[in-house]
């Protein structure tokens, strides 16, 4: 092959090359609904651990095919209404959420002591969160046993579908109505009949909710989401109204709670007494209180009153939560990777390892050097509103007395 052919033929390629690439970049611009879609998402689905809105656009000659599924009716009608308006022709595919395989139970009610909630329909996928006796959700499919669902702070998590039972409106209603109770002892069980001695039903750890039927021999009798009967001890448990109306998020009873859970062992996604992880201790804490603040520490420093961003502590009181991660930078955003819960006397009590106390006094042994290093701000969230805040003394999730809202939309 001589000179001539051979600049010949590597010009050919070159040009094979240019248009081949120029054809691609060309066919990822023309892609116009992919870029209203993630307008749209970003809106309005912008945090994927609290709503759902899984949307592609396909092509199809002189037409997009839009696939997918979402939670959120008024994202779907937005990115509908852009496409529109701009002239995209389009067909819609995308599944809305409940899907018809619920079967009108779209209302969830947790039915074990502790529901481990995953990241995917599977046992080895990543445990997200939890989720206690008692605790209503909205159903949104369910696949090959697993439900996927919706905690009333927002969190949409898979679980087994033995940890769950489906209800449907007029069920869930009468279930709100129904008197109950809240079990308050960090660990415990429910019996057969009135006495510690029979055979126990099942574990229940603090924060479990449960229908009351009866009241006798100093226990009472109690009744599962899932109809089972059982007694519990009087000692261990209060009903639940009194319990709501007289919980208001104080220092005092914030710190006694947390001090209970002492030693309990970090566990990746609990939030439970059967295990914390930093911000699942905080979550629970407040719970046990009367108040549900979201679930992740990225999603509580958001909440709140700022305190201090400085390392003065004389300003925060007990109850406050303090942040800890990587301060932003000029290549780098900011990250919150961990929560602790301010107790007074330069303390904070949090769980890293375990549940434990550590201090911010630089003059004291146990100083906790490293947290002091990565600490980015306090913020306080009692007496506090805002988006993610919700109050059961103003709005009840369990009960029907002062809420007829199911779960947080």
């Amino acid at each position: 092959m001589n000179v001539f052919k051979k600049m010949n033929l590597l010009a050919l390629i070159g040009l094979l090359v240019v248009t081949s690439c120029n054809e691609k970049a060309e066919e990822k611009e023309e892609n116009k609904a992919e870029v209203y879609i993630a307008a749209v998402k970003q809106e309005y689905a912008p945090d994927k651990r609290v709503a759902l809105f899984d949307v592609e656009a396909i092509q199809s000659k002189d037409t997009y095919i839009l696939k997918g599924e979402s939670n959120l009716p008024d994202a779907v009608n937005a990115l509908k209404e852009k496409l529109n308006s701009e002239g995209v022709v389009f067909s819609d595919s995308i599944q809305l959420l409940p899907a018809a395989n619920v079967e009108g139970k779209i209302n969830g009610l947790i039915k074990i002591s502790v529901a481990n909630l995953r990241g995917e329909g599977k046992h080895s996928a990543e445990l997200v969160t939890q989720a206690t006796l008692g605790t209503p959700v909205k159903i949104f499919k369910t696949n090959d046993g697993w439900s996927l669902i919706q905690t009333p702070e927002g969190y949409i998590s898979w679980v087994d579908n033995g940890g769950v039972i489906g209800l449907t409106d007029a069920e869930f209603s009468k279930w709100k109505s129904a008197d109950k109770i809240i079990y308050l002892n960090p660990y415990g069980k429910s019996y057969e009949s009135a006495d510690a001695k029979s055979q126990a039903v099942s574990d229940l750890v603090a924060g479990n909710i449960l229908e009351l039927l009866s009241d006798k021999n100093g226990f009472y009798e109690v009744k599962y989401p899932d109809g089972q009967k059982a007694f519990v001890d009087k000692a261990d448990a209060t009903p639940y109204l009194d319990w709501v109306a007289s919980v208001d998020q104080s220092g005092e009873d914030l710190v006694a709670t947390a001090k209970k859970l002492m030693g309990l062992p970090y566990l990746w996604g609990g939030t439970s007494p059967k295990g914390v992880d930093c911000s699942g201790f905080t979550k629970t804490v407040y719970f046990l209180n009367g108040l549900i603040i979201p679930r992740d520490a990225s999603q509580q420093v958001h909440t709140g009153k700022l305190i201090d961003s400085t390392k003065i502590f004389k300003n925060l009181i007990p109850g406050d939560l303090l942040f800890f991660g990587r301060k932003a930078t000029d290549s780098t955003s900011e990250r919150v990777i961990h929560v602790g819960m301010w107790i007074g006397d330069q303390k904070f009590i949090h769980s890293m390892g375990n549940v434990h106390i550590s201090t911010m006094d630089s003059t004291n042994a146990d100083f906790d050097e490293y947290n002091y290093n990565r600490y980015l701000r306090t913020k306080r969230i009692n007496d506090q509103e805002g988006k993610g805040l919700i109050y059961l003394a103003e709005k009840d999730i369990f009960m029907s007395k002062n809420d007829s809202t199911s779960v947080q939309e």
